[in-house]
């Protein structure tokens, strides 16, 4: 039977062939150290939580929410923007609450994107940031990731030869899978392209709070004249440990935020209100649960690059997120980052996200979470050390033989 349009748009999905792997390994009574998705282990905050129990006994909350997002929530995170960014937002017109930044974006892409339109996206990236304007009808042209003069390179020659003109770009930092952070010259070049050129600016900021520097990720809004192309995506899921709520936020230009709330009225009611109350509290608290979970990340990155150094891979220590993206062994790089995955499944018992699934230009990366304790994370280290030992055997028998021949 024929797929659907949209479906036939839709690569299959490499995570997929991971994910069914490391469950059969399972089933067979393996111990998997999952690195791959980036599920948050932690628990979201008690403070968090028991807002919620305490809110959900009112029935009243029990009722439809609103799409936008109820109006403390939304003058939350405008306070929220002005205390960590110093950007004025109007929670009427310019914040509106998502399920999500995943969502966020995806309803974005429907209510902007008319079938042909050119949209330029980093290349490697979360793949909803390409998919979502693949779903609505759109084109993608890829761009370089690097936030430096070869990303001007690549958007001068994006611009001078996409016909029609480029809609959007999108924009990703702290970035995943990558963890590259942008600084506020950049955005400030960027923003000034962008308006000389007529391109919305889609930033998507859902890493902003972890980051292991001094210097906290900049917000493109903190540029002036940014509010005029631009609308940027946030989410709780990191920051406060709250992946399964779906809480997230779109802010920035008035049209954009009013075309994605029309969009959303068609197609949900918004959060459960218990969720959006207990959201509020969050983001109305004193910023000591973000420090927490920063700081948990933080010493979970130093034993990874540390143990999984000492094992034989080599991690470059990432500047943000909760992400390693680390490339190949140099004797893997020629099988690619899936055949790569499902070997330390099979072999190590550890799984990874394997690169090709944020664009073919990660394929020289796998994309390691720092999602299970140190302990575990260190057990991983000594998995992949015996695989990498074995491996290396392997190799050279290999060699003998061929030798003997």
């Amino acid at each position: 039977m024929e797929e659907f349009h949209k479906v036939r748009r839709l690569p299959p999905y490499v995570f997929e062939q991971v994910n069914r792997l490391k469950a059969s390994a399972r089933a067979s009574g393996a111990d998997i150290i999952d690195l791959g998705m980036g599920n948050p282990d932690l628990p979201t905050p008690q403070s968090i939580v028991d807002k919620l129990c305490e809110v959900v006994q009112d029935p009243r909350t029990h009722r439809y929410s609103t799409s936008r997002g109820i109006p403390g929530l939304r003058k939350a995170q405008a306070a929220y923007y002005g205390r960590r960014f110093g950007v004025k937002l109007d929670p009427e017109t310019q914040v509106v609450a998502t399920l999500g930044s995943k969502e966020g974006f995806a309803n974005m892409a429907q209510a902007i994107t008319a079938p042909g339109d050119v949209v330029l996206c980093p290349n490697p990236t979360y793949p909803i940031h390409a998919f979502g304007f693949i779903m609505s009808g759109g084109v993608i042209r890829s761009m370089t990731v690097d936030p430096d003069d070869s990303f001007f390179h690549s958007l001068e020659r994006a611009v001078r030869h996409s016909i029609p003109q480029p809609l959007a770009l999108i924009l990703n930092y702290p970035s995943n899978p990558t963890a590259q952070v942008a600084t506020l010259d950049f955005y400030r070049d960027v923003v000034a392209f962008a308006r000389k050129h007529g391109i919305i600016i889609l930033s998507d900021l859902a890493y902003a709070e972890i980051y292991y520097d001094d210097v906290p990720p900049p917000s493109v809004l903190e540029v002036p004249g940014a509010m005029d192309v631009a609308v940027e995506f946030t989410s709780m899921s990191k920051t406060f440990s709250m992946p399964g709520w779906r809480m997230g936020f779109a802010v920035g230009n008035e049209r954009l935020i009013g075309a994605l709330s029309r969009v959303k009225s068609y197609l949900d009611y918004g959060a459960f209100t218990p969720i959006q109350v207990a959201a509020t509290a969050a983001l109305n608290g004193d910023g000591s649960e973000i420090e927490s979970v920063r700081d948990t990340y933080r010493r979970r990155r130093d034993v990874m690059v540390d143990s999984f150094t000492k094992a034989g891979w080599s991690v470059p220590a990432p500047q943000s997120t909760m992400f390693a993206w680390v490339p190949l062994p140099k004797r893997f790089h020629d099988i690619g980052s899936l055949e790569f995955s499902k070997l330390l499944i099979e072999k190590a018992d550890v799984a990874v996200a394997p690169g090709i699934g944020f664009g073919e230009y990660g394929d020289d990366f796998v994309r390691i979470a720092l999602v299970e304790n140190e302990h575990r994370i260190r057990q991983a280290a000594r998995n992949i050390k015996r695989f990498l030992a074995s491996s290396e055997e392997s190799m050279q028998n290999v060699v003998r033989l061929n030798s003997r021949r």
